[in-house]
């Protein structure tokens, strides 16, 4: 794997061997942040179910000024800090071997908001909507906010909070990634019909 554009431009990080994580495909990572390549230079980000840290890492490549990478398994972790220090992102990082609710909870009572969410879970896990909801709940996205999700293509992403704008799903073969942005004007946690 490598770091496409930035300061790291074609610096290569390490994956996590094994069929338990997917990383982000270098085409996709590229689309991905060309939809956003504006919004990423001295963002707050939040990489979840991290896996190699590729997402984040890309980000604080191309300028985010902070990252925090969440991935429930000890391995991962252990490579995500491994990337980030081969490739010098220690600054502003923090890598946090945690349940995603359990981190969620624990940055909500820092008071702290992120302006830039990647989010590629397991695609079968159920995890797209809860983790949209803890966000909202928790109070966690600046206004503005841009959450990125990796999906696969016959998934609809959708969930159903009118203060998510989402755009209209790209697709790459079999993924697909759907760029959301939080609107803090409306009602937060209002359903949409």
């Amino acid at each position: 794997m490598r770091i496409i554009a930035g300061t790291a431009r074609g610096r290569l990080f390490e994956a996590p061997e094994g069929l338990s994580t997917r990383p982000t495909l270098d085409r996709v990572r590229e689309a991905m942040f060309g939809m956003i390549q504006f919004d990423v230079p001295g963002s707050a980000v939040l990489d979840l179910f991290a896996g190699s840290g590729g997402l984040g890492l890309e980000a604080l490549s191309r300028g985010a000024e902070s990252c925090d990478f969440c991935d429930s398994s000890r391995k991962a972790c252990e490579i995500v800090s491994r990337n980030c220090r081969n490739l010098g992102f220690l600054r502003n990082t923090a890598v946090h071997c945690s349940d995603c609710f359990n981190l969620l909870e624990r940055v909500r009572a820092e008071g702290r908001k992120f302006s830039l969410v990647l989010l590629d879970p397991p695609y079968e896990a159920g995890l797209y909507e809860p983790v949209f909801k803890a966000l909202i709940e928790k109070d966690l996205l600046e206004d503005g906010c841009i959450v990125l999700a990796e999906h696969p293509v016959r998934l609809d992403i959708d969930p159903k909070l009118e203060c998510l704008k989402a755009g209209k799903p790209h697709r790459y073969g079999d993924v697909a990634v759907t760029k959301f942005i939080y609107e803090s004007g409306q009602n937060a946690l209002g359903s949409k019909e």
